[in-house]
């Protein structure tokens, strides 16, 4: 049964003083839970009780259920979530190397989590093993992976979710001369794979915008540029596949790219991911794809500010031709490093 924005509605919140106080204790007293089973967790993976280490688990990320913490505070329980999953990685992968559990027996176990949140962050993280062991091919198991988490639909949770899921798989997509190319896909399933978690994840971001009263508009919006980071570094991660050459990226990313861009209709998500295309790709993909990049700008909402996505875009191109000449003169180099940097270098609001 999939997880719904409407199953624990969150509280209206203001900014003053009692709801800061508040959103303190709520966060000290999530982090406490999730250090004390995270201890419980790694006292039974000590013992080699793993069905004890996946119930401590469990409870652990069941406090990423909550909708009482603004994203900024959610932030942190999720980093301190993830941060104790990786000992809970590290066994899995252990027990692999010591010839331990089939890695299909232990995708299947953690299945039996009784909440869909933490069943699914419990299986991303027995996942990305399973693709490491290559006991299945990767592009079976992302795909899975991908395909199950839309079991959770709250726009937060959801999003923090495929935000686990995109760093656990980085450095495991069957991308031109990777270790999971061959049986494991090509970098066709690694570009399906990220254009799949990226619109869902902007179709989230989108919906946050259309949660609560109409008097918190604006604290959503400030909300939804805070998490707008979680989005773009999927383009980032198209932009960092050696498979990608410009044939591909004119004829099989970019368009899925825009039509998402169009489709969603909102101004915030538009502005932001017009201005992260152009920052994260190379110069030579834009100047192949100026022609649809400026049809699909035309198709925009009418809010958004379409000059400083064409001043952004100008500015890259003219900078283009003498960044090509230096690079050619020192030896070669990507122009568009420095730009991916600025789009992704953090991986959280």
């Amino acid at each position: 049964a999939a997880e719904s924005s409407a199953e624990a509605p969150p509280r209206t919140m203001s900014a003053g003083p009692a709801f800061v106080e508040e959103q303190e204790r709520w966060k000290h007293d999530a982090l406490q839970n999730v250090r004390q089973q995270g201890h419980l967790m790694k006292r039974a993976l000590d013992a080699n009780n793993l069905r004890d280490a996946l119930k401590h688990s469990s409870n652990m990320i069941s406090e990423l259920r909550t909708s009482l913490l603004s994203p900024k505070n959610y932030y942190e329980l999720y980093m301190t979530t993830t941060d104790e999953l990786r000992y809970l990685e590290a066994y899995f992968a252990d027990d692999q190397r010591l010839g331990g559990r089939r890695m299909l027996e232990l995708y299947e176990l953690v299945q039996h989590a009784g909440n869909i949140l933490p069943r699914l962050y419990l299986l991303v993280t027995v996942g990305s093993t399973y693709i490491k062991s290559k006991q299945a091919p990767a592009k079976d198991i992302l795909k899975d992976l991908v395909e199950m988490c839309r079991g959770v639909q709250h726009p937060l949770r959801g999003l923090f979710l495929r935000n686990y899921l995109s760093q656990m798989s980085k450095d495991k997509l069957p991308d031109s001369g990777s270790d999971y190319e061959g049986q494991g896909g090509t970098v066709d399933d690694a570009i399906e794979f990220v254009l799949c978690n990226f619109i869902e994840m902007n179709k989230l971001w989108v919906r946050i915008q259309h949660q609560g009263p109409v008097r918190e508009r604006e604290k959503r919006e400030k909300e939804r540029q805070e998490l707008r980071i979680l989005v773009g570094t999927n383009l980032v991660r198209l932009s960092q596949l050696d498979g990608i050459d410009a044939d591909k990226y004119a004829n099989l990313v970019l368009p899925r790219i825009l039509e998402q861009v169009v489709n969603c209709k909102d101004q915030i998500a538009q502005h932001y991911l017009m201005e992260c295309i152009i920052q994260v790709f190379p110069d030579e993909f834009h100047l192949r794809t100026l022609e649809p990049f400026l049809e699909h700008i035309a198709k925009l909402q009418p809010g958004v500010d379409v000059k400083s996505i064409l001043v952004a875009l100008m500015n890259r191109l003219a900078a283009h031709a003498p960044a090509t000449r230096a690079a050619r003169a020192a030896g070669g180099g990507s122009t568009s490093a420095s730009a991916r940097e600025d789009a992704g270098g953090a991986e959280g609001p």
